[in-house]
């Protein structure tokens, strides 16, 4: 400010922090300890370097304060990191589901940049994805020597990875299928169509204060498979959530309940499951035995079929993989309910040494409870799935002819 005269004119710099006069306003660093900033009266907040960021407490703060303010301002500005469970995994998530519009947020301008999941990052000519700045204030020469640097030790391997292209620090997982196999899936089936059919029921029981949620799966007469779902979550979840989910959104196409109660009430998942056998023929009901002792005794009581789906490799990585494939044949029905795709499109595969899926999540916002109800049940309803094998051509001939 010193240095220009414009600046000069116009504002008032101190030792901690610098004062414009004309609106009585002032720039000025905040401390990361958020119990010492109450009273802030903030009209923008810039936010830097949040991958180093652990919980919301410090951008809660500071959102708060604006409350007075009629057009507030935050901007957030970081690299990659390793903080693979913290807001920026929250922000980059939901950016990515907005671009792809899963979600809609009409009020977040998102600019990400990073190279592409399948980009080679030894080409140079990918760089520029991550570094637009490229060949401005960054050198490409030097930019490939530090490369080449960094490639030989796998610390600074994996910092250069993470920094300068912009790709978080988690290498043991992949993403179960990618966007553009999610939409090839978009066959719409009526319920009147399935009324009366033979489904599998899953459910997959949260710790009470989460969502729990539950599908019933119906293998169709064309190979493809139909699946409906619905989902829980207790209010005071969504009431006091950082993540922008839209939960009410949910809630009004009649995808979600939102309980009033403080935890999961598991009698409204049992009410779910009995109106859905007034409509179709409930053969067998998978579970995850985590949480679920007491919905399932009385499941049996009510004459239920039910079935622990063990939770391991040797259960989950065959039908995982099935599963993929049906979803790369465009063969699964889900009737493009946003809740479903949401769930789908958070599964990673987390493989062991052995070339085992399971399925994972990279962070809290990527909730997979849907998709493991689906799985859950695909685990019965794969081995029912009629595979297309064309009209074949049969002919009978004699052992004679076979012996001329």
């Amino acid at each position: 400010i010193k240095a220009s005269p414009k600046l000069r004119e116009n504002f008032r710099p101190l030792r901690d922090e610098i004062h414009y006069d004309a609106t009585i306003s002032k720039i000025m660093p905040q401390a990361s300890d958020s119990d010492k900033l109450d009273g802030l009266n903030t009209h923008m907040g810039i936010f830097d370097e949040i991958h180093e960021f652990k919980d919301y407490k410090l951008i809660s703060v500071i959102k708060n304060s604006r409350a007075a303010r009629l057009q507030p301002l935050l901007i957030y500005i970081t690299t990659a990191g390793y903080q693979l469970d913290g807001p920026l995994v929250n922000m980059v998530e939901a950016g990515r589901d907005t671009l792809d519009q899963i979600i809609e947020d009409e009020r977040t301008f998102y600019y990400l940049a990073s190279l592409d999941d399948d980009d080679d990052i030894n080409d140079s000519s990918n760089w520029i994805k991550a570094n637009p700045n490229l060949g401005v204030s960054i050198d490409l020469d030097e930019m490939k020597e530090e490369w080449e640097k960094a490639k030989r030790t796998p610390d600074e391997r994996g910092d250069f990875i993470t920094k300068r292209f912009n790709i978080f620090a988690n290498n043991d997982e992949m993403s179960f299928i990618d966007y553009p196999t999610l939409q090839k899936n978009n066959d719409i089936i009526s319920l009147d169509e399935l009324e009366g059919r033979p489904c599998t029921i899953g459910y997959d029981l949260s710790e009470t204060e989460d969502f729990t949620a539950a599908c019933a799966t119906f293998a169709l007469d064309n190979g493809k498979v139909a699946v409906l779902t619905h989902s829980w979550i207790p209010k005071h979840k969504v009431e006091y959530s950082n993540e922008k989910i839209p939960y009410r959104e949910w809630e009004e196409d009649g995808l979600l309940t939102i309980q009033d109660n403080p935890y999961i009430d598991y009698q409204d998942v049992l009410n779910w499951i009995i109106k859905m056998n007034e409509h179709y023929v409930v053969e067998k009901i998978t579970y995850d035995r985590a949480n679920a002792f007491k919905l399932n005794q009385e499941l049996k009581n009510y004459g239920f079929e039910t079935e622990e789906t063990r939770q391991g490799a040797l259960t989950l990585s065959p039908a995982l993989k099935d599963l993929k494939e049906m979803f790369l044949d465009g063969k699964i029905i889900f009737n493009n309910n946003p809740l479903m795709k949401w769930y789908i499109n958070n599964v990673q595969l987390k493989l062991d040494r052995n070339g085992n899926w399971l399925p994972s999540k990279q962070s809290r916002y990527r909730k997979i409870d849907g998709f493991a109800a689906f799985l859950n049940t695909y685990t019965d309803i794969m081995n029912k799935v009629v595979s297309d094998s064309g009209e074949g051509n049969i002919e009978f001939i004699s052992i004679k002819d076979i012996m001329r």
